[in-house]
Protein backbone atom coordinates (compact mmCIF):
# COMPACT_ATOMS: atom_id res chain seq x y z
CA UNK A 1 0.00 0.00 0.00
CA UNK A 2 2.87 2.39 0.80
CA UNK A 3 4.29 1.67 -2.66
CA UNK A 4 0.93 2.55 -4.25
CA UNK A 5 0.73 5.83 -2.34
CA UNK A 6 4.26 6.62 -3.55
CA UNK A 7 3.11 6.05 -7.13
CA UNK A 8 0.25 8.50 -6.60
CA UNK A 9 2.69 11.09 -5.26
CA UNK A 10 4.91 10.51 -8.31
CA UNK A 11 1.90 11.09 -10.57
CA UNK A 12 1.05 14.27 -8.65
CA UNK A 13 4.66 15.46 -8.99
CA UNK A 14 4.30 15.46 -12.78
CA UNK A 15 1.53 18.09 -12.41
CA UNK A 16 3.48 20.49 -10.19
CA UNK A 17 5.08 23.63 -11.59
CA UNK A 18 6.20 27.09 -10.54
CA UNK A 19 6.59 28.09 -14.19
CA UNK A 20 4.39 31.18 -14.74
CA UNK A 21 3.75 30.16 -18.34
CA UNK A 22 2.30 26.74 -17.48
CA UNK A 23 0.54 26.98 -14.10
CA UNK A 24 -3.28 27.01 -14.31
CA UNK A 25 -4.16 27.60 -10.65
CA UNK A 26 -2.53 28.32 -7.27
CA UNK A 27 -3.09 26.25 -4.11
CA UNK A 28 -2.08 26.33 -0.46
CA UNK A 29 -0.93 22.78 0.23
CA UNK A 30 -1.43 23.14 3.99
CA UNK A 31 -5.13 23.77 3.32
CA UNK A 32 -5.64 21.08 0.67
CA UNK A 33 -4.12 18.24 2.72
CA UNK A 34 -6.84 18.75 5.39
CA UNK A 35 -9.86 18.28 3.13
CA UNK A 36 -10.81 15.11 5.00
CA UNK A 37 -14.40 15.27 3.71
CA UNK A 38 -13.15 14.50 0.20
CA UNK A 39 -12.07 10.97 1.14
CA UNK A 40 -13.16 10.40 4.76
CA UNK A 41 -9.56 9.64 5.69
CA UNK A 42 -6.96 10.75 8.21
CA UNK A 43 -6.60 14.38 9.34
CA UNK A 44 -3.96 15.26 6.74
CA UNK A 45 -3.00 13.55 3.49
CA UNK A 46 -0.93 14.92 0.62
CA UNK A 47 -2.73 12.52 -1.72
CA UNK A 48 -5.72 14.89 -1.54
CA UNK A 49 -3.73 17.26 -3.73
CA UNK A 50 -4.27 14.70 -6.49
CA UNK A 51 -8.04 14.80 -5.95
CA UNK A 52 -8.03 18.59 -6.31
CA UNK A 53 -5.78 18.49 -9.39
CA UNK A 54 -8.17 16.01 -11.00
CA UNK A 55 -11.08 18.32 -10.16
CA UNK A 56 -9.25 21.21 -11.86
CA UNK A 57 -8.74 19.10 -14.98
CA UNK A 58 -12.46 18.32 -15.11
CA UNK A 59 -13.34 21.97 -14.50
CA UNK A 60 -11.13 23.10 -17.39
CA UNK A 61 -11.93 19.99 -19.51
CA UNK A 62 -8.23 19.60 -20.17
CA UNK A 63 -5.62 16.92 -19.56
CA UNK A 64 -2.32 17.27 -17.70
CA UNK A 65 -3.23 20.54 -15.98
CA UNK A 66 -0.29 21.86 -13.87
CA UNK A 67 -0.78 23.68 -10.56
CA UNK A 68 1.40 26.13 -8.62
CA UNK A 69 1.67 24.78 -5.07
CA UNK A 70 2.74 26.90 -2.10
CA UNK A 71 3.29 25.56 1.42
CA UNK A 72 4.34 27.09 4.73
CA UNK A 73 7.59 25.67 6.10
CA UNK A 74 5.74 24.30 9.12
CA UNK A 75 4.04 21.71 6.90
CA UNK A 76 7.39 19.92 6.51
CA UNK A 77 7.25 18.98 10.20
CA UNK A 78 3.49 18.37 10.47
CA UNK A 79 3.12 15.00 12.21
CA UNK A 80 -0.40 14.58 10.79
CA UNK A 81 1.42 13.72 7.57
CA UNK A 82 3.45 10.51 7.32
CA UNK A 83 7.23 10.70 7.36
CA UNK A 84 7.22 9.66 3.69
CA UNK A 85 4.82 12.47 2.77
CA UNK A 86 6.96 15.03 4.58
CA UNK A 87 10.06 13.70 2.82
CA UNK A 88 8.35 13.91 -0.59
CA UNK A 89 7.15 17.49 -0.01
CA UNK A 90 10.66 18.47 1.08
CA UNK A 91 12.05 16.91 -2.12
CA UNK A 92 9.47 18.79 -4.19
CA UNK A 93 10.61 22.01 -2.52
CA UNK A 94 14.30 21.25 -3.04
CA UNK A 95 13.64 20.50 -6.71
CA UNK A 96 11.72 23.75 -7.20
CA UNK A 97 8.46 21.97 -8.00
CA UNK A 98 6.63 23.61 -5.09
CA UNK A 99 7.31 26.85 -3.27
CA UNK A 100 7.94 26.69 0.47
CA UNK A 101 7.79 29.95 2.43
CA UNK A 102 8.60 30.64 6.09
CA UNK A 103 5.11 32.09 6.71
CA UNK A 104 2.28 31.86 4.20
CA UNK A 105 0.76 35.34 4.77
CA UNK A 106 -0.86 36.28 1.43
CA UNK A 107 1.69 34.65 -0.88
CA UNK A 108 -0.96 32.42 -2.53
CA UNK A 109 -3.07 35.45 -3.41
CA UNK A 110 0.00 37.44 -4.45
CA UNK A 111 1.02 34.76 -6.96
CA UNK A 112 -2.56 34.50 -8.24
CA UNK A 113 -2.66 38.25 -8.85
CA UNK A 114 0.78 38.47 -10.46
CA UNK A 115 0.10 35.54 -12.81
CA UNK A 116 -3.63 36.01 -13.41
CA UNK A 117 -4.61 32.61 -11.98
CA UNK A 118 -7.51 31.30 -9.90
CA UNK A 119 -6.95 30.18 -6.30
CA UNK A 120 -8.23 26.74 -5.28
CA UNK A 121 -9.45 27.46 -1.76
CA UNK A 122 -12.45 27.23 0.51
CA UNK A 123 -11.76 30.61 2.06
CA UNK A 124 -13.28 33.83 0.76
CA UNK A 125 -10.10 35.82 1.16
CA UNK A 126 -11.85 38.44 3.31
CA UNK A 127 -8.60 39.43 5.01
CA UNK A 128 -7.05 40.29 1.63
CA UNK A 129 -10.03 42.03 0.03
CA UNK A 130 -8.71 45.52 0.78
CA UNK A 131 -5.47 44.90 -1.14
CA UNK A 132 -6.85 42.39 -3.61
CA UNK A 133 -10.44 43.29 -4.54
CA UNK A 134 -10.41 40.78 -7.38
CA UNK A 135 -11.22 38.00 -4.86
CA UNK A 136 -14.87 38.99 -5.38
CA UNK A 137 -14.71 38.37 -9.14
CA UNK A 138 -16.48 35.22 -10.46
CA UNK A 139 -14.13 32.30 -10.97
CA UNK A 140 -11.13 33.75 -9.12
CA UNK A 141 -11.67 31.61 -6.00
CA UNK A 142 -12.65 27.98 -6.63
CA UNK A 143 -13.61 25.61 -3.82
CA UNK A 144 -13.15 21.83 -4.05
CA UNK A 145 -16.19 19.98 -2.71
CA UNK A 146 -17.40 16.38 -2.88
CA UNK A 147 -19.49 15.90 -6.00
CA UNK A 148 -22.05 13.32 -7.01
CA UNK A 149 -20.48 9.88 -7.11
CA UNK A 150 -17.72 11.00 -4.75
CA UNK A 151 -15.42 12.70 -7.28
CA UNK A 152 -14.55 16.23 -6.10
CA UNK A 153 -15.70 19.17 -8.20
CA UNK A 154 -14.72 22.84 -8.21
CA UNK A 155 -17.33 25.52 -7.61
CA UNK A 156 -16.81 29.25 -7.81
CA UNK A 157 -17.09 31.13 -4.52
CA UNK A 158 -18.66 33.95 -6.55
CA UNK A 159 -20.87 33.28 -9.56
CA UNK A 160 -21.78 30.02 -11.23
CA UNK A 161 -21.54 28.34 -14.59
CA UNK A 162 -18.69 27.65 -16.99
CA UNK A 163 -15.05 28.46 -16.18
CA UNK A 164 -14.41 32.16 -16.41
CA UNK A 165 -11.97 33.50 -18.97
CA UNK A 166 -8.47 33.44 -17.52
CA UNK A 167 -7.65 36.93 -16.24
CA UNK A 168 -4.62 38.87 -17.33
CA UNK A 169 -1.44 39.11 -15.31
CA UNK A 170 -1.21 42.23 -13.21
CA UNK A 171 0.99 45.07 -14.53
CA UNK A 172 3.39 44.33 -11.67
CA UNK A 173 3.45 40.68 -12.72
CA UNK A 174 4.32 41.62 -16.29
CA UNK A 175 7.19 43.82 -15.11
CA UNK A 176 8.58 41.22 -12.72
CA UNK A 177 8.38 38.41 -15.29
CA UNK A 178 10.25 40.48 -17.87
CA UNK A 179 13.43 40.17 -15.79
CA UNK A 180 15.68 37.42 -14.46
CA UNK A 181 16.20 37.55 -10.70
CA UNK A 182 19.02 36.27 -8.55
CA UNK A 183 18.98 35.43 -4.85
CA UNK A 184 22.10 36.10 -2.72
CA UNK A 185 21.69 32.55 -1.44
CA UNK A 186 23.59 30.74 -4.20
CA UNK A 187 21.85 27.44 -3.51
CA UNK A 188 18.35 28.95 -3.81
CA UNK A 189 16.35 26.55 -5.99
CA UNK A 190 14.22 29.22 -7.67
CA UNK A 191 16.58 32.20 -7.98
CA UNK A 192 20.01 30.70 -7.32
CA UNK A 193 23.06 30.94 -9.53
CA UNK A 194 23.96 27.28 -9.09
CA UNK A 195 26.75 27.88 -6.60
CA UNK A 196 30.29 26.66 -7.22
CA UNK A 197 30.31 24.66 -10.49
CA UNK A 198 33.42 22.80 -9.25
CA UNK A 199 31.64 21.54 -6.14
CA UNK A 200 31.50 17.70 -6.01
CA UNK A 201 27.72 17.96 -5.61
CA UNK A 202 27.11 20.62 -8.27
CA UNK A 203 25.62 18.16 -10.75
CA UNK A 204 23.13 16.91 -8.12
CA UNK A 205 21.56 20.31 -7.44
CA UNK A 206 18.33 21.40 -9.06
CA UNK A 207 17.94 25.01 -10.16
CA UNK A 208 15.11 26.70 -12.00
CA UNK A 209 15.92 27.96 -15.47
CA UNK A 210 15.62 31.74 -15.95
CA UNK A 211 12.96 30.92 -18.55
CA UNK A 212 10.66 29.39 -15.94
CA UNK A 213 11.52 31.34 -12.78
CA UNK A 214 8.53 31.91 -10.46
CA UNK A 215 7.48 35.48 -9.64
CA UNK A 216 9.38 37.21 -6.84
CA UNK A 217 7.57 38.23 -3.69
CA UNK A 218 7.06 41.96 -3.16
CA UNK A 219 8.10 43.03 0.32
CA UNK A 220 7.99 46.76 1.12
CA UNK A 221 7.91 47.37 -2.62
CA UNK A 222 11.12 45.37 -3.22
CA UNK A 223 11.34 42.11 -5.27
CA UNK A 224 12.37 39.49 -2.72
CA UNK A 225 12.97 35.75 -2.55
CA UNK A 226 9.80 34.17 -1.11
CA UNK A 227 11.81 31.36 0.48
CA UNK A 228 14.76 33.26 1.96
CA UNK A 229 13.28 36.75 2.32
CA UNK A 230 16.39 38.31 0.77
CA UNK A 231 16.32 41.17 -1.74
CA UNK A 232 16.70 39.86 -5.29
CA UNK A 233 19.18 41.23 -7.78
CA UNK A 234 18.02 42.10 -11.30
CA UNK A 235 20.19 39.88 -13.52
CA UNK A 236 18.91 41.12 -16.88
CA UNK A 237 16.13 40.56 -19.37
CA UNK A 238 14.17 37.32 -19.20
CA UNK A 239 14.12 35.15 -22.35
CA UNK A 240 10.92 35.44 -24.37
CA UNK A 241 8.55 32.47 -24.31
CA UNK A 242 5.56 31.18 -26.25
CA UNK A 243 3.08 28.69 -24.78
CA UNK A 244 1.89 26.04 -27.22
CA UNK A 245 -0.72 23.31 -26.94
CA UNK A 246 -0.96 19.85 -28.43
CA UNK A 247 -4.53 19.15 -29.56
CA UNK A 248 -5.42 15.63 -30.64
CA UNK A 249 -8.87 14.88 -32.08
CA UNK A 250 -10.23 18.06 -30.50
CA UNK A 251 -8.72 17.42 -27.05
CA UNK A 252 -5.93 19.56 -25.59
CA UNK A 253 -3.56 16.97 -24.16
CA UNK A 254 -0.55 19.03 -23.14
CA UNK A 255 0.85 22.56 -22.96
CA UNK A 256 4.54 23.31 -23.35
CA UNK A 257 6.83 26.30 -23.50
CA UNK A 258 9.20 27.32 -26.28
CA UNK A 259 11.75 29.99 -25.42
CA UNK A 260 14.40 31.94 -27.28
CA UNK A 261 16.97 29.86 -25.40
CA UNK A 262 15.74 26.36 -26.20
CA UNK A 263 13.83 24.88 -29.18
CA UNK A 264 11.40 22.02 -28.47
CA UNK A 265 10.92 18.86 -30.55
CA UNK A 266 7.44 17.32 -30.71
CA UNK A 267 6.89 13.79 -31.91
CA UNK A 268 5.93 10.23 -31.11
CA UNK A 269 8.85 9.80 -28.69
CA UNK A 270 11.61 12.41 -29.09
CA UNK A 271 15.09 11.33 -28.06
CA UNK A 272 16.82 13.10 -25.19
CA UNK A 273 15.22 15.33 -22.58
CA UNK A 274 13.00 18.32 -23.15
CA UNK A 275 10.92 16.96 -26.03
CA UNK A 276 7.13 16.53 -26.08
CA UNK A 277 6.06 12.88 -26.41
CA UNK A 278 2.70 12.20 -28.06
CA UNK A 279 2.79 8.42 -28.38
CA UNK A 280 0.43 7.70 -25.47
CA UNK A 281 -2.41 9.63 -27.15
CA UNK A 282 -1.99 8.45 -30.75
CA UNK A 283 -3.93 5.87 -32.74
CA UNK A 284 -1.98 3.02 -34.33
CA UNK A 285 -2.08 4.72 -37.76
CA UNK A 286 -0.91 8.03 -36.29
CA UNK A 287 2.00 6.31 -34.49
CA UNK A 288 3.10 4.79 -37.79
CA UNK A 289 3.02 8.16 -39.56
CA UNK A 290 4.45 10.49 -36.91
CA UNK A 291 8.21 10.26 -36.44
CA UNK A 292 9.90 9.90 -33.06
CA UNK A 293 10.98 13.51 -33.48
CA UNK A 294 8.62 15.10 -35.97
CA UNK A 295 8.66 18.91 -35.75
CA UNK A 296 10.95 21.36 -33.99
CA UNK A 297 9.58 24.64 -32.66
CA UNK A 298 11.89 27.63 -32.13
CA UNK A 299 11.32 31.16 -30.92
CA UNK A 300 13.44 33.85 -32.54
CA UNK A 301 14.84 36.81 -30.54
CA UNK A 302 12.41 39.10 -32.32
CA UNK A 303 9.47 37.01 -31.15
CA UNK A 304 8.81 35.02 -34.33
CA UNK A 305 7.73 31.39 -33.80
CA UNK A 306 9.20 28.97 -36.34
CA UNK A 307 8.51 25.31 -37.06
CA UNK A 308 11.00 23.05 -38.82
CA UNK A 309 10.13 19.62 -40.18
CA UNK A 310 12.52 16.95 -38.89
CA UNK A 311 10.33 13.97 -39.81
CA UNK A 312 10.19 11.27 -42.44
CA UNK A 313 6.70 12.03 -43.76
CA UNK A 314 6.50 15.81 -43.64
CA UNK A 315 4.67 18.39 -41.53
CA UNK A 316 1.55 20.30 -42.48
CA UNK A 317 0.72 23.96 -41.86
CA UNK A 318 -2.90 25.10 -41.86
CA UNK A 319 -2.83 28.89 -42.30
CA UNK A 320 -5.22 30.51 -39.86
CA UNK A 321 -6.27 27.03 -38.77
CA UNK A 322 -8.12 26.53 -42.05
CA UNK A 323 -9.72 23.06 -42.52
CA UNK A 324 -9.47 23.47 -46.32
CA UNK A 325 -6.96 20.90 -47.61
CA UNK A 326 -6.30 23.09 -50.68
CA UNK A 327 -4.80 25.72 -48.35
CA UNK A 328 -2.65 23.25 -46.43
CA UNK A 329 1.10 23.80 -46.79
CA UNK A 330 3.49 20.84 -46.53
CA UNK A 331 7.00 21.18 -45.14
CA UNK A 332 9.46 18.50 -46.18
CA UNK A 333 12.58 17.37 -44.35
CA UNK A 334 14.49 20.32 -42.80
CA UNK A 335 12.14 22.94 -44.29
CA UNK A 336 11.14 25.75 -41.91
CA UNK A 337 8.34 28.30 -41.77
CA UNK A 338 7.52 31.17 -39.46
CA UNK A 339 4.04 30.77 -38.00
CA UNK A 340 1.41 33.48 -38.06
CA UNK A 341 -0.51 33.95 -34.77
CA UNK A 342 -3.41 31.69 -35.82
CA UNK A 343 -1.51 29.10 -37.88
CA UNK A 344 -1.88 25.48 -36.81
CA UNK A 345 0.78 22.80 -37.33
CA UNK A 346 -0.57 19.39 -38.37
CA UNK A 347 1.57 16.32 -37.73
CA UNK A 348 -1.20 13.93 -38.82
CA UNK A 349 -4.93 14.29 -39.37
CA UNK A 350 -6.35 15.51 -36.06
CA UNK A 351 -2.93 15.87 -34.39
CA UNK A 352 -2.25 19.60 -34.14
CA UNK A 353 0.04 22.05 -32.38
CA UNK A 354 -0.74 25.74 -32.01
CA UNK A 355 -0.52 28.67 -29.66
CA UNK A 356 -2.44 27.90 -26.48
CA UNK A 357 -4.62 30.99 -26.80
CA UNK A 358 -6.18 29.48 -29.96
CA UNK A 359 -8.08 26.86 -27.96
CA UNK A 360 -10.00 28.19 -24.97
CA UNK A 361 -11.13 24.76 -23.78
CA UNK A 362 -9.51 21.37 -23.74
CA UNK A 363 -12.60 19.58 -25.03
CA UNK A 364 -12.08 16.40 -23.00
CA UNK A 365 -14.93 15.02 -20.88
CA UNK A 366 -12.97 12.29 -19.10
CA UNK A 367 -9.61 13.74 -18.16
CA UNK A 368 -6.58 11.64 -17.32
CA UNK A 369 -6.47 11.13 -13.56
CA UNK A 370 -3.43 11.31 -11.28
CA UNK A 371 -5.30 9.12 -8.81
CA UNK A 372 -5.30 5.94 -10.89
CA UNK A 373 -2.98 4.18 -8.47
CA UNK A 374 -4.62 5.47 -5.28
CA UNK A 375 -5.38 2.60 -2.88
CA UNK A 376 -8.81 3.04 -1.33
CA UNK A 377 -7.71 1.69 2.05
CA UNK A 378 -4.87 4.19 2.22
CA UNK A 379 -7.33 7.07 1.98
CA UNK A 380 -10.18 5.84 4.15
CA UNK A 381 -10.42 5.61 7.88
CA UNK A 382 -10.28 2.13 9.31
CA UNK A 383 -13.68 1.52 10.92
CA UNK A 384 -13.93 -0.94 13.77
CA UNK A 385 -17.09 -2.98 13.93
Amino acid sequence: MRFEVSKVLDAIEARLTTDPALARAVVDLSEIVRYADLDGGRPASSVRLGLVIDALGRYLTEDNVPVYVIAPRGLLSDTDLTSNERMVIRRWADDGKVEVVPVLEDRVFEVAELLGLPVLTRTRGEQFRGRRPWVDEPGRLLAAIAGEGGAPVLVSRVGRGDPAKQPERSPMGERLLARVWQCPESNCTSFGSGGDPDSPFADMRTFTSPVSQPPPAIRAGVPSCPRHGAKLKDAGARPSVEVLSVRIDGVVRKRFVVSTEAPVVVGRAPEGGGGVMLGQWLTEDARKWISRGHAQFSLQPGGGLTVQDVSTNGTGIRPGGSPDDDERITLNRNESRQLAPTDVVELYAGVNVGRSKLWATGGVAQTQSVMGEAPTMALRKFERS
